[in-house]
This record gives C-alpha cells, structure tokens and sequence, in this order.
C-alpha cells in the first residue's frame, strides 16, 4: 500500500484516477481553475501538472532533428520549441492551483521535466511525483525525484524492460521503493488494439511494484479493462470540451466522461472479488429460480414414487435434480402434498 496525501493507494482501495490538465489550459489560468472545478465534480481524485520549460526540455532549433514530420501527429510542423511553449504550464500558476486544489479537496501533483522543477514541486510540498514515459530514461531527473522521499509514479511508454528496470533501480538505489509504474502508450490517441493490457500483470511480476495505466484511448473501456487486470492507478487527460481545441484535446476526456470513468473503474475494482463458485449469500434468493425435485401429486406414506408424481421443477429448494433416477421406485415414509421439496429424509 502506498499513501499520497492521506489517500491509501493499493489493491484493496478505489483505483486512484488522476485528471492530466496537461495543455489543456490553453494559457489561460482561469480556464485552468476551472479544470481543476470541473475534475472535482467528475470525482477525480487528483489533478496533475507538467512543471517545464521550453529551455529545460529542448534547443530552440528548426532543424529537421527538432521539427515534428509525422503527419498523422496532432502536432505536425511545429518543432518542438514551439510546442512547448504552447503546452508548458507558467510556473507562477503552480502555486495558485495547488492552493485551489487543497481548497477544493483533490490533490494536486506534477510531472518534472528538469531538476530544477523538483526543487520548485519541493518549495508547494507536491505530496508525490510523475516522470513521465519520455522521461523516464533521464536517470538524473528519476534520481533527484526519488531523493525527496515522496512516492515515485513513472509511466513505462516506449521504456524497453531493461530502461524500466534501470529507472527501477535508480529509484531504489536512493531509498525510494514507493513506486507506481504505469503502462503507457506512447501514441496520441492510442488504439486499443496497441495498449497490450497484459503487460500490466508482467510488470508487476518483473518489478514487485504496483502498476496502473497512462491512458491515451478515447473513452473509457480500457480503463476499466486494466482495473481488472490489477491496475491500482488510472491517469487519463483532461479538459472542459475538446471543442476548446488545445495540444492535448484531441484525445482528453469531457466532464462527464470523467465522472463515468471514476465510476465505472470503480465498479470494475468491485467486481474483481476472489475465485469463488457456487452461490453467494446475495445469491440465496434466486434459488427459486433453480430446478430441482419436488412431489407433482399427493403421496401417502408407503406409496412408490413415480414419474407422475414427482418432478422435476422450480424452485430449487428439493433435492437436486441428478437424484431423480435414484428416488424413482424408492418409498416415502410419510404423506406428502403436491408442492413437498423432496428431501432424504422422506425416504425408507
């Protein structure tokens, strides 16, 4: 189990669902304290950050190394400069919507993009700290995340298993074993049929850590399919309306799918359980609707049972059906009226 600002994290808990507000603020502060409002209503239990500058992340270059030229990307023809100083959330927000946060009641935490932005997370005491997937081979920025003691979420992306085992252990080396990894696909939006939901079990085997999911699919099944699977933690991106447009809108979820999220993965996490046949004891009322055998006629004590006056019907409260061939011929030793759940101790 792990705790993040009083919230017990772990399989016997609700899984944690974190709001990425990512871009999505479109700049404007006030449309960002209203992601935050509209992620309270939803039911979310966290927001989430990106502390980063366009200096911190890359080189202010037009070279085709720092130009993005996939054109099925959201982000096709701007370099990487110019999406970052589109995406990055000013860092003299950070303050104001943590303190939103706390006054609303969710908690409010970050992704550093750089060393110094932990220590900025440290001077808001960030209850916990996202690396995110790109990030995750920067054993520096992993190292100085775990140093602060405080539980370390890191999603796996593109990671190979020996880059997730190195972040792994550059985490543990420094003392730090409060670790989330999150399965992640690195595509935007991603496909369903590329999220490989089994790794998640795999990762958990592989690393003895908890394990959740970094969600970039539109809608909320997969979610709730990686809750079952063992997912304690589901972070999804987040904004007012995709209409409003933003570098992230594309594949965020509205405010109602939010809510149907934290609702639906709830139930996904209820209905995990154990292995278990047979009927529970909720179960115990739709017993009528069983079969099973029971006097069709009246019987008097002495007298054979036959087909034509036993059968097998519902409810099932009588013998169960599989005795019938036993009991045919066999005498009961009482009067029974039509309507008696038949039962041994009718018999000899």
């Amino acid at each position: 189990m792990i705790e993040i600002a009083g919230r017990q994290i772990g399989p016997d808990s609700p899984p944690f669902i974190i709001a990425e507000m990512s871009g999505n603020h479109n700049q404007s502060l006030d449309r960002a304290m209203r992601i935050v409002d509209a992620a309270v209503e939803a039911g979310a239990h966290a927001i989430k950050l990106q502390t980063a500058s366009p200096d911190g992340l890359t080189l202010d270059v037009d070279s085709p190394d720092f130009k993005i030229l996939d054109k099925d990307s959201l982000w096709y023809g701007k370099n990487l400069y110019q999406l970052y100083q589109e995406a990055v959330t000013p860092w003299e927000w950070h303050g104001p919507i943590f303190e939103h946060c706390r006054s609303r009641g969710i908690i409010a935490f970050s992704s550093p993009f750089e060393l110094k932005a932990v220590d900025f997370l440290e001077s808001l005491d960030a209850p916990c700290y996202k690396i995110a997937s790109f990030e995750l081979v920067d054993t520096q920025l992993v190292r100085r995340a775990a140093q602060t003691g405080k539980p370390l979420i890191m999603s796996t992306g593109m990671a190979s298993l020996s880059e997730i085992e190195t972040a792994v252990k550059t985490a543990r080396a420094e003392g730090n074993d409060q670790i989330i990894l999150l399965k992640c696909t690195s595509t935007y939006p991603a496909r369903p049929t590329n999220t490989n939901l089994l790794t998640i079990a795999h990762l958990r085997e592989a690393f003895g850590t908890q394990v959740g999911l970094s969600d970039h699919t539109m809608g909320v099944g997969v979610p709730c399919a990686a809750v079952a699977m063992g997912a304690t933690v589901v972070e999804k991106h987040f904004t007012l309306a995709r209409a409003d447009g933003g570098v992230d809108a594309a594949f965020s979820l509205e405010p109602h799918e939010l809510k149907l999220l934290v609702e639906e993965t709830e139930r996904a996490w209820q209905a995990v359980g154990t292995v278990r046949y047979g009927g529970s004891k909720d179960e115990q009322a739709s017993l009528k609707y069983r079969r099973s055998i029971y006097i069709s006629e009246d019987v008097k004590a002495g007298e054979a049972l036959t087909p034509e006056n036993m059968r097998i019907v519902r409810p099932g409260f009588g013998l169960a059906p599989k005795y019938y061939d036993l009991l045919i011929g066999r005498r009961v030793n009482k009067d029974l009226a039509k309507g008696t759940a038949m039962s041994w101790e009718y018999i000899g």
